[in-house]
């Protein structure tokens, strides 16, 4: 079981103003998945917010994934694919790719996330849409792969030449 945490960037969730729909939505797929959720937080859209909360998810929380929701959109307050860049070493853009692709089968709509994925040591951050809708779509389409590459990053059991379960 590894541990997970889930970062809702909202303005409105952070003052108050309206309650976080899509943090708990996550956090509950997540402990349905066998994850272990260590903390859910809410933080506004600022970027030197949203990168203090992502380190120290990663550093003294140590969960194996973080699932941001929100902040993806052409808002120009909407940063966090750029908070995850600033704070990630290497990129994995299948995930986000994948995203995407599973949501344009949904709407047209998908083509315009820019949330992102990358590895800050040994946390996989992924970021996910603010809605509840697009959050859950988004995170289904890639949670059963998610396990197996935090088994790599982390040196677990996965093994890349084995044959996939589906």
């Amino acid at each position: 079981m590894y541990k997970a945490a889930v970062l809702t960037v909202s303005d409105r969730s952070f003052q108050g103003l309206r309650p976080d729909g899509s943090g708990p939505l996550v956090a509950s797929l997540l402990e349905g998945a066998g994850y272990e959720v260590v903390e859910t937080a809410v933080v506004p859209d600022h970027q030197p917010d949203i990168e203090a909360a992502l380190i120290r998810l990663c550093g003294p929380v140590r969960a194996a994934l973080v699932v941001t929701t929100g902040g993806t959109g052409f808002s120009p307050r909407d940063v966090t694919p750029e908070a995850t860049l600033a704070v990630c070493g290497r990129m994995v853009p299948g995930i986000p790719e994948a995203m995407r692709a599973a949501s344009l089968a949904v709407t047209p709509r998908a083509m315009l996330s820019r949330g992102t994925a990358g590895l800050r040591g040994g946390t996989l951050i992924v970021n996910l849409p603010g809605s509840p809708k697009a959050a859950r779509e988004n995170l289904e389409a890639v949670l059963s792969a998610l396990e197996h590459g935090l088994d790599m990053l982390l040196g677990g059991p996965g093994d890349c030449a084995a044959e996939s379960p589906d």
